[in-house]
């Protein structure tokens, strides 16, 4: 089944050709050399418009000797279309140069009127094709819509050069070198571009921070190390090493796929993202313990806890090195409270709670489940129990 690119690449070949039997019957009448320099142009966007379509065909193939893709042919036949485009001008300055051409001012007007609409076909093509190619993402349907736009461009300085005529005014040669100036302006911009895609330049600036914004927004990440992308075709391949806050390369696997989804629920056109992701190695751990107004026992409800017992501890030699009595500021909450204490606690770091009653399927629950913060039952009813068990289970994990 033939694709949209397909079909808008097969509009532009008609386009183009209308075009130069258009102009080419104008020159031929007026004995405009700067018309007979437009002709030439037109007909090397006929070559590149097929070159485009071409290229859409063949980088739709995936082999086991190109796994990534031919998307770059894409990219590949911007160049091409570049190149056409320094051909066009090099035809139009042999023209105005070389070719004897006088102007036939009977046939003017006729040749005014035919340019503008040649003007008008291009306006509107090229208008279609870029919206096109931007909502597709393809570059050559970009590019060659750039390209088909250049003969609007052109055709406003020969048709000034055509009203000059009208007055036995030189212009004609000019509007012949303004067009030439035009095209190669045009056809550098594209070249550049697929250049930079061949050569695997950066992805521009603001999709790479779109992606960091959604990466550091997953509160499980600590850090990005590196990020990078590059275009290969209107495809985009995605690469970040990033720290995760899991216990386990189990748990930072499910991380790193909730953020690769996010990504590609974002960022359009992804075709590959490449997550290098380990565990945060912790140098310390911080305990949080709902406590009751004496500051001894546990708390049997987590939202209405008068306090929370916090302490840090070392992993290295299970140190205590240091405790506190935070009071909880949420406790005469109405509504919400468990999760407004769950997410206070974890933004004071908190990364292991001990409770006597678990969150499953309650807010605190998700919260501390997004922010990586393990839960722990306990049955101790004091604190000075969950004390000694602290301590206890950090000497045994000592090497």
């Amino acid at each position: 089944m033939m694709t949209q690119k397909e079909k808008i690449g097969i509009y532009s070949i008609g386009v183009n050709v209308l075009l130069v039997a258009l102009k080419g019957t104008l020159a031929v009448l007026s004995g405009s050399v700067a018309l007979v320099a437009d002709a030439i142009h037109s007909a090397t966007d006929v070559v590149s418009s097929i070159t485009v379509l071409a290229g859409i065909k063949i980088s739709k193939r995936k082999s086991k000797h190109f796994p990534y893709g031919l998307y770059k042919v894409e990219n590949f036949v911007s160049l091409l279309t570049s190149l056409f485009i320094f051909l066009a001008g090099y035809e139009i300055v042999k023209t105005v140069f070389v070719e004897p051409f006088t102007l036939r001012t009977q046939y003017l007007p006729y040749a005014m009127g035919g340019l503008v609409a040649a003007m008008a076909i291009t306006f509107a093509f090229s208008h279609y094709e870029l919206r096109q190619g931007k909502t597709i993402g393809s570059p050559s349907l970009i590019a060659d819509a750039k390209h088909v736009r250049t003969d609007m461009m052109s055709s406003c300085v020969i048709l000034a050069g055509l009203v000059g005529g009208l007055f036995d005014l030189e212009l004609d040669r000019i509007a012949a070198i303004v067009v030439v100036l035009m095209v190669f302006k045009a056809g550098a911009g594209i070249f550049i571009d697929a250049f930079r895609v061949l050569l695997d330049a950066s992805l521009d600036f603001k999709t790479l921070d779109q992606v960091k914004t959604i990466i550091l927004k997953d509160p499980r990440v600590v850090a990005i190390n590196g990020l990078w992308g590059r275009n290969s075709g209107q495809y985009k391949f995605i690469e970040a090493d990033i720290i995760i806050k899991a216990g386990d390369l189990e748990k930072a696997h499910v991380v790193s796929q909730r953020i690769e989804n996010h990504i590609r629920a974002a960022v359009a056109h992804v075709d590959q993202i490449l997550i290098h992701y380990a565990p945060q190695k912790r140098e310390t751990h911080t305990v949080a313990i709902p406590l009751q107004n004496d500051r001894r026992n546990i708390s049997e409800h987590f939202g209405t806890a008068p306090c929370f017992y916090v302490a840090k501890v070392r992993e290295r030699d299970g140190i205590l090195l240091s405790e506190a009595y935070e009071t909880n500021p949420f406790a005469g909450e109405e509504k919400g409270k468990g999760i407004k204490v769950s997410e206070w606690l974890l933004a004071k770091g908190v990364d292991t709670v001990y409770t006597p009653k678990g969150f499953e399927g309650k807010g605190p629950g998700y919260v501390f489940s997004d922010g990586g913060v393990d839960v722990l039952l306990t049955g101790n009813k004091n604190l000075a129990a969950i004390q000694h068990d602290i301590l206890k289970n950090t000497e045994a994990e000592k090497p």
